[in-house]
């Protein structure tokens, strides 16, 4: 019992200094009040929206904005096209089959900044139950003042998710485009480094 002890005491007094070491990480924080998540795509007869209910972070493992994480989560049957039939069609099986599959998400892998205030962000983009590979391209405001707005797009083609069907009587294109104003804020940790 003694040197469990003496051996948990050790570990401790090894891992501490360097725990102690390790520099903090910004933490940020979305606002979901006065952001937005629409989407849009071409056809016969307007076809864009917003979803009502999501949630969004922006994680960092360094001061380093390049190290940070974007994750959305969309709640598909919250999609508000201003139309009864179009929601009830975009939420049916024919698009986000949004009872077996009620989440549409985003989880960023890479992020490399490629302006003063410009990023491209590649991440697992899922939809039905189906994830692909997709990029955003993100612009971000207020750099350096702790709080601040991304603003990007992200453009995908709806049959590689298996939207394969039409609306009657509307011509729908495959290009589907994904846009997001995110309201963000350091509530945290040390001011992040960008590329000048």
């Amino acid at each position: 019992m003694r040197k469990s002890f003496l051996f948990l005491l050790l570990t401790l007094l090894v891992t501490l200094p360097v725990l102690a070491q390790t520099p903090a990480a910004p933490v940020f924080e979305i606002t979901p009040v006065n952001s937005q998540i629409k989407f849009g795509v071409n056809a016969s007869v307007s076809i864009q929206g917003t979803f009502d209910k999501w949630t969004a972070s922006l994680t960092f493992g360094s001061t380093d904005v390049t190290s940070g994480k974007l994750d959305i989560k969309i709640e598909a049957a919250s999609v508000d096209t201003g139309s009864g039939m179009k929601n009830d069609k975009l939420k049916s099986k024919d698009f986000f089959n949004a009872d077996k599959d009620p989440y549409i998400t985003f989880n960023s892998t890479k992020i490399i900044q490629t302006g003063a205030n410009t990023f491209e962000v590649d991440g697992d983009f899922t939809i039905r139950g189906v994830t692909r590979q997709e990029k955003l391209v993100l612009t971000v405001e207020g750099k350096g003042t702790g709080s601040g707005t991304i603003s990007g797009t992200m453009a995908f083609d709806r049959k590689e998710y298996g939207m394969n069907s039409g609306i009657p009587f509307i011509k729908i294109a495959d290009r589907v485009e994904v846009t997001v104003l995110l309201k963000g804020k350091r509530v945290s940790g040390p001011p992040l480094v960008f590329k000048q």
